[in-house]
């Protein structure tokens, strides 16, 4: 063992130097678009259509407040200089501000373009106003309601890739911030996916940290040597190093989920060591020698930790049932840490235990320590009430229960920011001064391809639509082939604001016609409307009133279509980066549900063949069960909605929480199998793990919390409760799983 303990040793060391240097070279990334739902026939419907249309997402809206007015000199000055200095950051393809808006009118001699405002001609200052908010077209999209601020529009590149992202990202902000406006806002999902990567590389920093600090705090008060600190924290340092490594070698970056990665892997990689430790210097304490303790240790301890790392690891794995990208690779990586913590666990701490020096602590009486008091007192007390504590966890789980009902699934487009961000802030000032900044699409089709949708017939059926969009639906900034056609019928009747609207008859139509062929290779009608002029969009921007409003409002949409659209002559179908995004929500119940049900079978099968008794199963996964009952309900009793962030807790705290009771279980085995009667295998069992236990428990629980500093709401609220539900998780097998044991059990099914 001496032996192969050094060549262990150096070759694991050697291992993790590859793997800083493959750490080192780790990128971040947080595309929006990876939580799509993948596989999903809807999903490819979308990219389909943003390839013969636009991107819904690819602008950034920038608004402007003046506190004097819009109608200012100066304002307005500093608003036309802007525009011209966005124009040239890379990427930008179009600059729509209220300074270049025009009015086209088509007379006589063909189209001119009139501007809406004339920022050098202050005694049109009143006409220009005038204008402008007697077009509703223009009220809520580029001017505020108020008369206090303005938005200006850019168009970015198709799609832009992280690195053209954040180009843009940071010269927006850059070039708006030299002017000296009293207030600016900068909205988009360049700028957002540009925030969230800086603050999950603070945030990773923050957390190892934060995880390092409480385990050092929670191991010297466990154990009270320096040996026990030191030697832990180098094994699941290698852990975490080498799952980085595995990251970058199958170029997996890091993103929002995986920031919780090195936390996850420092606590429950301590569980593995702690569990070591603490047997190994027990068995030092009754008078072994460390060879002999150490191989007593791994015999009895390794494979209960195996079965505790493939039931953490299966938790993990099984958030694949969830359709989101982001959330099947973070499983899948987790799963392959857990591993990687055991593996080092079981090869490098024991050889690293067999050079030191027997420790200190092993001199120490094992009649003196003060955990087997405690524990032993403990012990006693739920022996004696027993029916106490069941009546109390029934209470709990009736109550949980009730909880449960009250739980709604709901999601927004920014959820993981708080709303004392400044992003947040930012999102929100364009919800109340303008439309908003959550994108809307419909797909429009002729329903017969022969037909096209610029006809008479076909517009007046898109605008019954778009009519209940604006007044019931809450969308704004709506542009469609309905608004093309309102701005020509506009323009060639003088651009008069009363002739905002289609044509009358079709001989007015047919006269519209022969415009719109003129218009037809400029982009912006490209992007509205196919060549054939059988399938078009509808898009805006709206609030982001959370999924669940949203759905009730499609509802709405779905049936006043049915009722009121002659779907005999177009069809509809409701698409777009926001709809799906609320579609995989809708998704995560079913799933979630489907994911704990594959975790608990897998684990049930396995505790089956281990202890070759079904009774052990319900005895090992009711403990495990009841607080994931209690955690639901206190989702249901705060009013905390079931989202992505909360829904991935259950599958990764059972995980991690049936750890415990599987080394109840397995300490038990081993007394029973000596020969001593139930009662008294419990007690040595409950002496011997419950240090260990507790220990374990309070490391993974500390670590969890320090989740809750994040400035991500779904980081805070994972941190949050997995903590609980790990603390409940050692209430359920300190007090309960010992009576469920005297209940049920009968020994001779082990034996």
């Amino acid at each position: 063992m001496l032996r192969w303990s050094k060549h262990i040793i150096v070759g694991i060391t050697l291992i993790s130097v590859v793997c800083i240097f493959l750490a080192s070279h780790l990128g971040f990334d947080y595309n929006f678009e990876n939580y799509f739902p993948k596989g999903d026939p809807e999903l490819e419907f979308f990219l389909d259509y943003r390839e013969k249309f636009d991107n819904d997402n690819d602008y950034v809206l920038v608004g402007l407040k003046n506190n004097a007015g819009i109608f200012q000199k100066d304002f307005l000055a500093k608003i036309t200089a802007l525009s011209d200095s966005l124009k040239e950051i890379p990427y930008i393809e179009s600059v729509t501000s209220p300074i270049n808006l025009k009015q086209i009118i088509i007379g006589p001699l063909g189209p001119i373009e009139v501007p809406y405002l004339h920022p050098d001609e202050e005694e049109r200052y009143l006409d220009d106003s005038i204008k402008v908010y007697s077009n509703k077209e223009l009220v809520g999209t580029f001017f505020a309601p108020q008369g206090k601020a303005v938005t200006i529009l850019l168009k970015t590149a198709y799609n832009p890739s992280k690195e053209k992202s954040d180009i843009i990202a940071e010269a927006v902000k850059k070039t708006v911030s030299k002017f000296q406006f009293d207030e600016y806002h900068i909205a988009g999902k360049v700028i957002a996916q540009k925030v969230y990567i800086d603050k999950m590389r603070l945030e990773l920093m923050v957390f190892i940290s934060i995880a390092i600090l409480l385990i050092i705090i929670f191991l010297y008060l466990a154990f009270k040597a320096a040996w026990t600190i030191l030697i832990p924290l180098v094994v699941v340092f290698i852990s975490v190093l080498w799952l980085l490594g595995f990251m970058q070698i199958t170029n997996q970056p890091i993103d929002l989920l995986m920031t919780l990665m090195p936390t996850i892997m420092f606590v429950v990689g301590m569980s593995d060591v702690v569990h070591i430790i603490t047997r190994y210097v027990e068995e030092l304490r009754i008078g072994r020698d460390k060879r002999e303790a150490l191989t007593i240790t791994i015999k009895e301890v390794g494979l209960a930790t195996f079965f505790t790392s493939f039931t953490t690891a299966v938790g993990f794995i099984s958030l694949i049932s969830i359709k989101i990208k982001p959330v099947q690779q973070f499983g899948w990586y987790m799963a392959a840490g857990v591993f990687f913590a055991f593996i080092v666990a079981f090869t490098f701490l024991p050889s690293i235990l067999l050079h030191l020096k027997t420790p200190r602590v092993a001199a120490k009486s094992i009649h003196s320590v003060y955990w087997n008091k405690i524990l032993r007192a403990l012990f006693v007390w739920i022996i004696r009430n027993q029916k106490k504590i069941v009546t109390v966890f029934t209470l709990l789980v009736i109550i949980a229960f009730i909880g449960i009902s009250r739980i709604e699934i709901n999601n927004y487009i920014l959820e993981d920011l708080r709303e004392s961000d400044p992003l947040k802030k930012d999102f929100v000032y364009f919800e109340e001064n303008f439309s908003g900044v959550r994108p809307f699409e419909m797909y429009v089709k002729s329903a017969d391809t022969s037909k096209s949708l610029l006809s008479l017939a076909a517009l007046n059926e898109i605008e019954k639509v778009q009519n209940f969009l604006e007044t019931e639906y809450g969308t704004g900034f709506i542009v469609s082939p309905v608004t093309l056609v309102k701005t020509i019928n506009k323009a060639v009747n003088g651009g008069g604001a009363t002739f905002y609207k289609l044509p009358d008859n079709e001989e007015d139509m047919e006269r519209i016609s022969l415009f719109i062929q003129k218009f037809k290779k400029r982009k912006e009608f490209a992007s509205l409307i196919t060549a054939d002029n059988t399938e078009a969009r509808i898009t805006g921007k709206m609030h982001d009133m959370g999924s669940k409003n949203v759905a009730v409002k499609n509802q709405a949409l779905e049936k006043f279509i049915a009722e009121n659209v002659n779907q005999k002559i177009i069809s509809y179908q409701l698409t777009g980066s926001a709809y799906l995004i609320d579609k995989n929500n809708a998704y995560l119940a079913r799933n979630l549900v489907g994911g704990l049900a594959i975790a608990f079978l897998i684990i049930a099968l396995l505790t089956a063949i281990f202890y070759r008794s079904y009774v052990m199963v319900l005895i090992a996964l009711i403990p495990n069960l009841i607080p994931l009952i209690l955690i639901a309900g206190i989702l249901g009793f705060a009013g905390i909605y079931l989202k992505i962030s909360t829904g991935i807790i259950f599958t990764i705290a059972f995980g991690i929480a049936v750890d415990d009771t599987i080394h109840f279980l397995s300490k038990l085995k081993i007394e029973l199998d000596k020969g001593k009667s139930l009662v008294y295998a419990v007690k040595r069992t409950f002496l011997s793990t419950g240090k260990a236990i507790i220990i374990t428990s309070i490391i993974l629980c500390g670590g969890f919390l320090s989740l809750i500093l994040s400035s991500f709401e779904g980081t805070f609220l994972v941190g949050l409760f997995i903590s609980l539900t790990l603390f409940f998780a050692i209430i359920a097998d300190l007090f309960l799983l010992p009576i469920l044991l005297f209940a049920w059990y009968k020994p001779r099914r082990i034996v």
